[in-house]
């Protein structure tokens, strides 16, 4: 389990034994002002508790659902709009408007950890958004892992999804001529 500095002080009362027992190899210090007991932390787990109100979304999420092997450089996290810049390395922020942030948000244990991310429908929507910023051989893959997914997607959260993003016609379009 991870903790912050602030839970780790309230849990342990000092620095000195918070130090103590990272010494001691009884804690361990996974990122700046993040500690666990576990020696090795995942880095999505990481950047997930750094960044709780960030949502795991497209190459990152891709990649947690197996529909590609491309392993991301870096995790793609949505925020709101009005969110503070995320200034990470390892994070590529997203911004979009609140009321499209919390249309599909789900989460799944990696790893023995919880992260928020965007379910499966929802990222066919993103897929299909995004497709002309995307190399045409990745999104063609992932496509491919789509239509054989599609028995056990939702079509009415699909559906409902599609018709809440800006330009839905267009994307209910290439839903229908694509993978549908």
């Amino acid at each position: 389990m991870l903790k912050t500095r602030s839970e780790c002080l309230e849990e342990y009362g000092s620095d000195y034994s918070i130090n103590r027992l990272v010494d001691e190899g009884k804690l361990y210090k996974v990122d700046k002002g993040l500690y666990s007991e576990e020696e090795y932390v995942p880095e999505l787990a990481v950047l997930a508790h750094r960044y709780p109100k960030g949502i795991i979304t497209m190459d990152t999420a891709f990649y947690l659902y197996g529909l590609t092997d491309e392993v991301p450089e870096v995790c793609t996290m949505a925020t709101k709009r009005e969110a503070a810049p995320i200034r990470d390395a390892r994070v590529k922020q997203v911004f979009m408007p609140k009321e499209l942030l919390d249309v599909g948000v789900t989460t799944i244990e990696y790893e023995g950890y919880t992260l928020q991310i965007f379910d499966k429908e929802r990222m066919l929507i993103e897929l299909v958004r995004y497709k002309s910023k995307l190399p045409y051989s990745y999104y063609k893959e992932i496509i491919g892992y789509y239509r054989k997914l599609l028995p056990q997607l939702n079509p009415e959260k699909i559906r409902d999804y599609a018709e809440k993003v800006p330009k839905s016609e267009k994307v209910i379009r290439t839903l229908r001529d694509e993978v549908l």
